[in-house]
C-alpha cells in the first residue's frame, strides 16, 4: 500500500500547482473525522471548505448516490430529469425562489447570476445598464468573469484585463454603496457573510438597508450563498437571518452533501429573461447530482441538522471566546452558526500547520483569521477535542513569543 509520501511524489510529477498543499494524503471520511494513507486520524473542522456539512460519506448521501449511479448517470439537458425537478421543487418551497438553474459549481453559478443580471437588465432598460457593485474582500470565483467581481486585487494579479463593469465598495458601507450607483448600475452582488475575507458579519440592518437601496434605484439585489448556503449560518439559507430576500441566490458546495453541484436561484419575472439558448451546462443537473442533493437537502431540513448548527454554532463560538481571553495575539471571534473566525495579530499559517500535526483541520483566511468550518452534525464531545488541541498550539506559540 502507497504511503502518504509516495502519493505526494507522484502527484508532484504531474499535477499543476495551483494549490498550496499540505502533506496530508486523504483516503477515507466518516462523520467529522478524516483519515490519511499513513492510518493518521484527523478531527476536520474545515469540512472540504464548507462542502461536507453533513460530514464525510453521510449514510443518506451515500445511498443515494449508490441507487442513482446504478440507474441513470448522466443524460442531456434536453430532456426532463425527475430528480432535477425535484431538487428545483425543494430548492423554490424553501426560499424566495421560483426557478433554479443548475451547474456545476459556484463559480458557474455566479457567472449564471451575472449574465441573467446583464440580460434582465438589458431587456428592461437598455444595453447601457451593465455595471455591478461587489464589496470589498469579496470573494465570487476563479473564473475571470468572477475574479472580476471578487474585490481581491491580489485574485485579479496575472489575470488582467478583466472584465469591465464591476466597482468594489467596502463591506457592511452602506453610504458607500449609495455613492458607487451610477446610471450604469444593473445589480448589487454581495455575500451575507464575507467567508474567504475573512469571515465578516455585516453591521445589523446593513443588508436590509442594501435591498431597500435597490428597491429605490430599481437595481437587482444577488447574494452570493456558496458558502454560507445550506444551513452554514443556522438558517436554510443566509439571507433568512436578516427577513428580506434578494432577486437571485446562488448556491453550491454543500448543496449536495459532498459531490459536486452548483445552482442559481431566481424570481420568476427575472428568471424569465432566460430563453432557450441563452445559458446552458452540459453536466449542470444531472441525474447523479441531483439525485444526491435531493437526499442532502432532506437531511438538512427533517433530521434536525439545523438546530444542531445554532446549538454547537453557540458552544464553539463560546469556547472561541475563551481561547480569546485567554492569549493576547488572539482578538475578536465572529461569524454565524458553525462559520467562525477567530482573528489573530500574527499570521496564522503556521498555526494550521501545527494543529494538523497534532489532528485538528482548520484554515487561515485573509491571513490571519482562523476559519473554523466543521460538519454540521459536529458535537460538544468534538468541539472540546478541536479546542483541547488549538489550546494547546496557541500555549506553544505564546511560549516560544
Amino acid at each position: 500500500m502507497s504511503t502518504s509520501q509516495d502519493w505526494i511524489t507522484r502527484g508532484d510529477q504531474h499535477i499543476t500547482t495551483t494549490y498550496g498543499r499540505y502533506p496530508l494524503v486523504a483516503v477515507k471520511g466518516e462523520g467529522c473525522w478524516l483519515w490519511d494513507a499513513d492510518g493518521n486520524k484527523y478531527l476536520d473542522f474545515l469540512a472540504g471548505v464548507a462542502v461536507n456539512n453533513l460530514g464525510h460519506c453521510h449514510p443518506k448521501v451515500v445511498e443515494a448516490l449508490q441507487r442513482q449511479a446504478a440507474t441513470l448517470i448522466h443524460c442531456s439537458n434536453y430532456y426532463h430529469i425527475p430528480s432535477q425537478i425535484e431538487l428545483a421543487e425543494i430548492l423554490s418551497e424553501h426560499s424566495f425562489g421560483d426557478r433554479v438553474f443548475f451547474c456545476n459549481s459556484g463559480a458557474e453559478a455566479n457567472e449564471a447570476a451575472m449574465k441573467l443580471v446583464r440580460k434582465y437588465s438589458a431587456e428592461k432598460h437598455g444595453e447601457n445598464r451593465f455595471e455591478v457593485i461587489t464589496a470589498l474582500a469579496s470573494f465570487h470565483g476563479r473564473t475571470i468573469g468572477t475574479i472580476s467581481a471578487t474585490g481581491q486585487d491580489a485574485v485579479r494579479k496575472g489575470f488582467t484585463p478583466v472584465v469591465p463593469g464591476f466597482k468594489y465598495v467596502p463591506f457592511g458601507d452602506i453610504d458607500a454603496m449609495r455613492s458607487a450607483i451610477s446610471p450604469n448600475t444593473c445589480a448589487v452582488m454581495l455575500e451575507p457573510v464575507q467567508g474567504e475575507g475573512g469571515v465578516n458579519v455585516p453591521p445589523e440592518g446593513y443588508l436590509k438597508a442594501v435591498r431597500q437601496l435597490c428597491d429605490e434605484q430599481d437595481l437587482l439585489l444577488v447574494f452570493d450563498e456558496v458558502q454560507v448556503g445550506c444551513g452554514r449560518t443556522g438558517t436554510l439559507f443566509a439571507y433568512q437571518h436578516d427577513e428580506i430576500a434578494p432577486d437571485i441566490m446562488t448556491l453550491a458546495k454543500a448543496l449536495a452533501g459532498g459531490p459536486p453541484i452548483g445552482a442559481m436561484v431566481a424570481k420568476e419575472e427575472v428568471a424569465a429573461t432566460f430563453g432557450p439558448g441563452t445559458h446552458g451546462s452540459t453536466f449542470g443537473g444531472n441525474p447523479l447530482m441531483t439525485s444526491t442533493a435531493v437526499a442532502a437537502m432532506r437531511c438538512l431540513l427533517d433530521d434536525g441538522v439545523l438546530d444542531n448548527c445554532v446549538a454547537m454554532g453557540n458552544y464553539l463560538h463560546k469556547q472561541l471566546e475563551t481561547l480569546s481571553s485567554r492569549f493576547s495575539f488572539a482578538g475578536a471571534v465572529r461569524g454565524r452558526g458553525l462559520i467562525l473566525g477567530l482573528q489573530l495579530e500574527i499570521p496564522g499559517a503556521d498555526i494550521v500547520k501545527q494543529a494538523m500535526a497534532k489532528g485538528l483541520l482548520i484554515n487561515c483566511t485573509a491571513g490571519s483569521v482562523l476559519r473554523f468550518v466543521p460538519p454540521l452534525i459536529v458535537s460538544r464531545e468534538e468541539i472540546d477535542q478541536a479546542m483541547t488541541i488549538l489550546t494547546e498550539v496557541l500555549s506553544e506559540v505564546e511560549k516560544n513569543g
